[in-house]
C-alpha cells in the first residue's frame, strides 16, 4: 500500500457532501481549466473493513459521527446555498449509508477513463434525483448510462479497489485533510466550497483577490421553495 505524500495540485471530494457538489459545480462551470490540471481524490467515512486497513497503516482519520443538530444545520445551509444559485435540489435520504459502494465504484470508473463522468452522474443522482448512492442499483444505472460494466456496482467487494480506496484516505491523512472539499497546492491547504477561488488562484499562479465563492452576496434567483429536509 502506497503511503507517499502526493505532490500534484489536488482536491479531495466526497459524493456524500453537498459542499463538494457546490465546489464541483463551480469548478466545472467557472474554472474547467483547473479541473483539467488537478488530481481528483475521493474521501469518505470508512466502513469497518476500511478502518481495519487504515489501522494497519497507522492512520486514524479525523472522522466522527455527525450530531443531529449539525446534520440539520448543513441541510438548511445547503438549501440556502442552492437557492442563492438558483439550483433545484431533491434532498436524499441515507437510510443505510455505505460510502465505499459509490466511491470505490468511482475508482473503477476512473480506471476506465470515466471517473469525471461518473462523478457528474453520481452528483446528479444524489442531489437532483434524491437517489441513494449506497444502493447498488443506483450505481448500475450510472454505469449503464456511461456504457461501463454494471459490475462496478460491486467494486466494494473487490480487494484491489478496496486497497486503492484506502490509499486515497491515507493520502488525505498525510495532507491533514479534515473535511471536504479540501484542496492542496504545494504546502497550501484550502478547505470548503468558499475557498474554490483561492485554490484556483494558487493553481493559476496569481494572488487571490479575497472574494469568497459563497453565493450569499448575490441576489437569489427565483426557484420553487423547498419543503425542508426530510428526516
Amino acid at each position: 500500500m502506497s503511503t507517499r505524500r502526493k505532490k500534484n495540485p489536488r482536491w479531495y471530494f466526497s459524493l456524500r457532501s453537498p459542499y463538494s457538489w457546490f465546489a464541483y459545480r463551480d469548478l466545472t462551470e467557472k474554472y474547467p481549466d483547473v479541473l483539467d490540471q488537478i488530481e481528483w481524490i475521493p474521501y469518505w467515512e470508512p466502513d469497518e473493513l476500511s478502518t481495519r486497513l487504515l489501522d494497519q497503516a497507522g492512520v486514524d482519520l479525523p472522522v466522527m459521527p455527525m450530531h443531529r443538530s449539525k446534520n440539520f444545520y448543513i441541510l438548511r445551509d445547503a438549501r440556502r446555498w442552492a437557492h442563492a444559485r438558483g439550483w433545484n435540489v431533491t434532498w436524499p435520504v441515507d437510510r443505510a449509508p455505505h460510502w465505499e459502494v459509490s466511491h470505490l465504484a468511482y475508482l473503477a470508473a476512473e480506471e476506465k477513463g470515466m471517473g469525471r463522468r461518473f462523478v457528474d452522474l453520481a452528483y446528479r443522482a444524489r442531489w437532483n434525483e434524491g437517489r441513494d448512492l449506497a444502493d447498488r442499483d443506483t450505481i448500475v444505472a450510472i454505469a449503464t448510462e456511461l456504457g461501463l460494466d454494471p459490475s462496478i456496482a460491486d467494486a466494494v467487494d473487490n480487494l484491489d479497489l478496496r486497497i486503492k480506496g484506502v490509499e486515497c484516505l491515507v493520502a488525505a491523512y498525510h495532507d491533514d485533510a479534515f473535511g471536504v472539499p479540501f484542496f492542496m497546492h504545494g504546502r497550501e491547504a484550502f478547505w470548503g466550497a468558499e475557498r474554490v477561488g483561492a485554490f484556483v488562484a494558487a493553481v493559476r499562479g496569481y494572488d487571490w483577490d479575497g472574494i469568497s465563492d459563497a453565493p450569499f452576496a448575490e441576489v437569489p434567483l427565483a426557484v420553487a421553495p423547498d419543503s425542508g429536509p426530510r428526516a
